[in-house]
């Protein structure tokens, strides 16, 4: 079967929007952490991983997930979207950072919650000054309009 030029050419794998979001996700995720290792909110030994790039995107899901008010370990993993295996392996991780702790449900006898410590909101709140100074890093480079229709477009194209 004779290939066509569509299919011959490769330009196609690299040139569409799941690639495109990719990359803007890359870019977005690695300048928040580069803001983080710089906040001055920031525990100096977290600020030390995200520099380093030892805090990285899995570690995010509990910055964006975890309830103020805490989570069950499942709860918080689903939210993520993740195995309940792979979420318990980054909770240790921030367990031992200082960022989270594991208390006994007063829901649940079974059941553990992980909350955030005092380190982990003051992780919390740097998170959210470097995603709205990413954010308008955005807009100045794409334009206000540009990044206003790229987030009503993906907000409605992600069904949220």
């Amino acid at each position: 079967m004779p290939e066509t030029a569509s299919q011959d050419s490769a330009l196609w794998r690299n040139n569409h929007l799941g690639h495109w979001l990719r990359l803007a996700l890359e870019r977005f995720d690695s300048r928040v952490m580069a803001l983080m290792a710089h906040h001055p909110g920031v525990p100096l030994g977290l600020a030390n991983l995200a520099g380093r790039g030892q805090v990285g995107a899995a570690h995010i899901h509990i910055t964006r997930h975890l309830a103020q008010s805490g989570s069950r370990l499942t709860d918080l993993a689903q939210a993520a979207g993740m195995s309940k295996q792979a979420m318990g392996t980054l909770v240790d991780q921030c367990e031992a950072w200082g960022m989270v702790t594991r208390e006994a449900d007063p829901l649940d006898a079974r059941a553990r919650k992980v909350q955030f410590t005092a380190t982990g909101l003051a992780w919390l709140a740097a998170y959210q000054d470097a995603v709205a100074q990413a954010e308008d890093e955005m807009r100045a480079a794409t334009s206000p309009e540009v990044a206003t229709v790229i987030a009503i477009g993906l907000e409605a194209y992600s069904g949220q």
